[in-house]
């Protein structure tokens, strides 16, 4: 279990993300087309995993939109942006934005997702989603880079992340 904090409010997961050096667990998420998608559909590609609560706040939107920026530039990556939202609502916000560069995907059909990578908030006003993370795998899904982001009020280390990514 990961202790962090919301605006200052201590809150728990329910573990720890994967560790530097680890095989990521597979997942199959749903995609904006709802299609169900593995990690397996990378197979060969440096991916770069941001979880977070949801596109719909004022952070997750950013750093969305800054590694989408980083994803036009480096079409030999897989820029991941996982959330619990409707694949409808994320199409909706990709669309709006104009971000075409990274792949939003949807835990709603695998809610084990967030407890099989630690990062499932057990308490607090967010109790239940994901909490802020990032992770870089290689080309072989070993995490070569992880951040659990101690207050989910605050965006991620983009340079350490996008350093690891290469």
């Amino acid at each position: 279990m990961a202790t962090l904090t919301l605006q200052g409010n201590e809150i728990h997961t329910n573990g720890d993300l994967p560790r530097v050096g680890s095989k990521a667990p597979d997942f199959t998420l749903t995609d904006r087309d709802l299609n169900d998608v593995s990690l397996g559909d990378w197979v060969g590609k440096k991916k770069l995993l941001s979880i977070f609560p949801s596109v719909d706040t004022p952070v997750c939107a950013v750093s969305t939109k800054k590694f989408n920026d980083h994803a036009r530039e480096h079409a030999d990556t897989v820029l991941l942006m996982i959330s619990a939202d409707l694949p409808f609502a994320q199409k909706r916000f990709c669309g709006n934005e104009g971000l075409d560069n990274v792949l939003t995907l949807s835990t709603m059909r695998a809610p084990d997702f967030a407890t099989h990578y630690g990062v499932q908030m057990e308490d607090g006003p967010l109790a239940g989603l994901c909490a802020r993370a990032v992770l870089v795998l290689d080309e072989n899904d070993n995490v070569v880079h992880a951040q659990l982001v101690p207050e989910i009020a605050e965006e991620p280390d983009y340079d350490a992340a996008l350093k690891a990514l290469g």
